[in-house]
C-alpha cells in the first residue's frame, strides 16, 4: 500500500482531528483514540447479505464517506493507510483471538505495529469495545490504562499475547507473532470469516464503541453501556428500536423499514 492513495482531510474530518504535522507518540495516540470514538466496530454489511470488500477504494468510501463502520480488516485497512501517508512506519500483523475461546482459533484479526525512533508499539483501531484507545508500547509487562480499562502485554513461547482489564481482571484478547502479513492474508481471512457458516459475524449482530471512559457494546438485542466499573443493560424491543439505538448511540444511520438478518425478533 503506497502514501497518498488517501483523502487524508476527509478522514481527520470523518473522525474530528487535526493533521498532525509530524509523527509522535503523542499524535499517534490522538489519532488512535479519535479513530475508535468515532467509527465503530460493526458487521452489519454481512446481515444484510453483502460482502465485505477490502481494497482501500471500498474501505474508505464505506468507513470515510459513508460514515459507516467495520469490523477489523476494514477499520485496521484504513488506519494503516492513513498512517503511512502521515508518515509513519507500519507493519500488518495477524493474530488469534481468544477471547471468549474454548479452543485455539485461526489467524482471523488485523493489528498494526508503528515503529517510532526505534521504538515499536501495538495499535489496533479494530478490536470492538474491548480493544486498546492509545498505542502500547512493545514490551512485556507495560500497563497502558485509559479511564478503568488496561491492557498489557506478554510474551509466551515466541509469541505475544494481548491483555485487558475491564475491571475485574486481566484476561486474553488475543495473540500474535511479529510475522508480517501481506494484503492478500488479509483476503483469505476475510473471506473465511464472512463466508464460513459458522463464524460469528454471520450468526450474530455486534457493533461496539470505545471512549476513555465509556465503552458501548451491542450484541444481538443486548445493550450494553460500561461506564467506569458500572455496567448498564437494556434490550432491544424490536426491529424499529434496533434502528433507533444504532443511530443514537453509534451514529448509524439506516433507512427506515432495513431488517438485518439477527437478531432475530419474535411476534
Amino acid at each position: 500500500m503506497s502514501p497518498g492513495q488517501i483523502d487524508i482531510g476527509a478522514y481527520l474530518r470523518r473522525i474530528g482531528a487535526d493533521r498532525p504535522l509530524a509523527p509522535s507518540r503523542e499524535d499517534l495516540a490522538r489519532l488512535q483514540q479519535a479513530h475508535v470514538e468515532a467509527i465503530p466496530f460493526e458487521n452489519l454489511d454481512l446481515l444484510l447479505g453483502r460482502g465485505i470488500v477490502l481494497d482501500l477504494p471500498a474501505v474508505e468510501a464505506k468507513l470515510v464517506d459513508r460514515r459507516r463502520g467495520g469490523y477489523c480488516f476494514e477499520q485496521n485497512t484504513l488506519f494503516q493507510a492513513v498512517l503511512e501517508t502521515l508518515g509513519y512506519a507500519v507493519t500488518a500483523l495477524a493474530a488469534r483471538v481468544r477471547a471468549g475461546a474454548a479452543a485455539i482459533r485461526p489467524r482471523t484479526h488485523m493489528l498494526l505495529v508503528v515503529e517510532l525512533s526505534l521504538v515499536r508499539y501495538l495499535v489496533d483501531v479494530g478490536f470492538g469495545g474491548d480493544g486498546p484507545l492509545h498505542p502500547l508500547r512493545l514490551e512485556p509487562g507495560r500497563e497502558t490504562w485509559v479511564g478503568a480499562t488496561g491492557h498489557r502485554l506478554r510474551e509466551e513461547a515466541g509469541t505475544w499475547v494481548l491483555e485487558g482489564h475491564a475491571g475485574e481482571a486481566w484476561t486474553d484478547l488475543y495473540a500474535f507473532t511479529l510475522e508480517p502479513q501481506h494484503a492478500v492474508d488479509f483476503v483469505m481471512a476475510n473471506h473465511f470469516t464472512s463466508t464460513f457458516s459458522a463464524s460469528p459475524f454471520l450468526n450474530s449482530l455486534t457493533v461496539q464503541r470505545s471512549f476513555p471512559e465509556r465503552r458501548v457494546v451491542l450484541r444481538n438485542r443486548d445493550l450494553l453501556i460500561r461506564q467506569g466499573r458500572v455496567t448498564e443493560a437494556s434490550t432491544i424491543r424490536d426491529p424499529d428500536h434496533l434502528l433507533e439505538v444504532l443511530e443514537h448511540h453509534f451514529g448509524l444511520a439506516f433507512p427506515p423499514g432495513t431488517r438485518f438478518s439477527k437478531p432475530e425478533f419474535q411476534g
